[in-house]
């Protein structure tokens, strides 16, 4: 899985958002909206290129004090609305 080319993280008005760009903007047409640990995740993704939900929740168990249990379970949640709004693939 990975990011969807055309979608970035920026940090508009102190909150991480993700945005579109070029015509996918027009399609998105809206801006997501993201905490502190789903934007760490969002980098994450972005550096790992082609990443997994496991591969995301190792990464946040190195990061966060989290059970690799609950790091799995949060990290599929925020992939499941990634996947809903299309901008993963």
């Amino acid at each position: 899985m990975k990011i969807k080319k055309g979608y970035i993280l920026r940090t508009v008005c102190g909150e991480n958002v993700i945005v579109g760009e070029g015509l996918d903007a027009i399609n998105f047409g809206r801006m997501l909206s993201l905490n502190e640990t789903a934007a760490w995740l969002w980098k994450q993704a972005v550096e790992q290129g082609d990443f997994t939900a496991e591969s995301l929740a190792n990464a946040l168990c190195d990061e966060y004090e989290v059970t690799p249990d609950q790091a799995l379970a949060d990290v599929k949640e925020t992939i499941n609305q990634w996947t809903e709004l299309k901008v993963v693939e």
